[in-house]
């Protein structure tokens, strides 16, 4: 069993920053595709961004990108998300989720491709 577990989040003013980190314990393994989503309220969660298992491979969602970025420490077992120029929309519960990656540039966009979900961890974002 994967636990994951998210954290970094808060209260910040519009143009803020918030760097989340999602820390994996349990029987963890090097070769996790990992990702981020986002939940607002009355929303359905939604993609954020995703990392291969080596780091090498990115991917964000066009309303994060420039701004957002996914990196990971696999010695530290922990994947990160920068978060940069935080509007009001950006406000939302994040989650991070993992699964077994079939190669190392695998790229996982679907909440139903990942195994291995956080709690989530709350970013609030004023005007």
């Amino acid at each position: 069993q994967v636990q994951l577990v998210e954290s970094g989040g808060g209260l910040v003013q519009a143009g803020g920053s918030l760097r989340l980190s999602c820390v994996a314990s349990g029987r963890t393994s090097s070769r996790y595709a990992m990702g981020w989503f986002r939940q607002a309220p009355g929303k359905d969660r939604a993609f954020v961004a995703a990392v291969s298992w080596t780091g090498g491979m990115t991917s964000y969602a066009d309303s994060v990108k420039g701004r957002f970025t996914i990196s990971r420490d696999n010695a530290k077992n922990t994947v990160y998300l920068q978060t940069n120029s935080l509007k009001p929309e950006d406000t939302a519960v994040y989650y991070c989720a993992g699964r077994y990656a079939d190669l190392s540039s695998s790229i996982y966009y679907s909440e139903d491709e990942y195994t291995y979900w956080g709690q989530g961890t709350q970013v609030t974002v004023s005007s």
